[in-house]
């Protein structure tokens, strides 16, 4: 009950900053246009981001990941903004495939292109075996407001370890807890 009461002053908060950061940010983008890479050129009604520590049922625990839970890492990617650069604590590791997708929210807007990371265990009926790019796919992971039961196409896979972290961002504000997916490439030691 604690956590919950604690849950709607944060969202207000990165609510919040992310208003004025769209505020501030010149790029606006037409109806009919796409957004790219992932999470941080989304708008306002696809930027909340889950806090959730629960995994997809079957995603496998890294046995002796690179980096360990508890440890410290640097993010070498921006799917949020102020992630690159910030210093992460590893919450989880696992063995699985990730994949980028484009994908229309089913609460509508514009398409969001190249979203990193969705992982096998997020796919609806994906099975065991690898699925190629321009695969047709339902989405069920839950990580932006309108991902779950969205229809994606696979723009890219990666047999990887998958981490879930822990950041502050470098842009200042609340700390990110439970991020889900970066990849090992896109971490390096502290």
């Amino acid at each position: 009950m604690k956590n919950k009461k604690l849950l709607i002053p944060f969202i207000a908060l990165v609510l919040m900053l992310i208003l004025s950061a769209c505020s501030s940010n010149g790029n606006q983008k037409g109806s009919g246009e796409t957004k790219d890479s992932g999470h941080k050129s989304m708008d306002m009604d696809h930027m909340e981001h889950s806090s959730s520590e629960e995994v997809p049922k079957g995603l496998k625990v890294k046995e002796n990941p690179t980096y360990k839970v508890g440890s410290k890492a640097i993010i070498h990617t921006e799917h949020m903004e102020g992630m690159d650069g910030a210093e992460a604590t590893i919450a989880g590791a696992y063995d699985t495939m990730a994949y980028a997708v484009t994908y229309t929210p089913t609460t509508g807007g514009e398409k969001v292109k190249n979203h990193k990371w969705v992982v096998q265990e997020e796919i609806k009926n994906a099975g065991s075996e690898p699925l190629k790019p321009g695969m047709e796919v339902t989405i069920e992971a839950d990580h932006m407001k309108g991902m779950k039961g969205a229809t994606g196409i696979i723009d890219s896979v990666e047999q990887t370890t998958v981490y879930m972290v822990d950041y502050t961002p470098t842009t200042g504000g609340e700390k990110v807890t439970n991020h889900k997916w970066v990849t090992e490439s896109e971490l390096s030691s502290k």
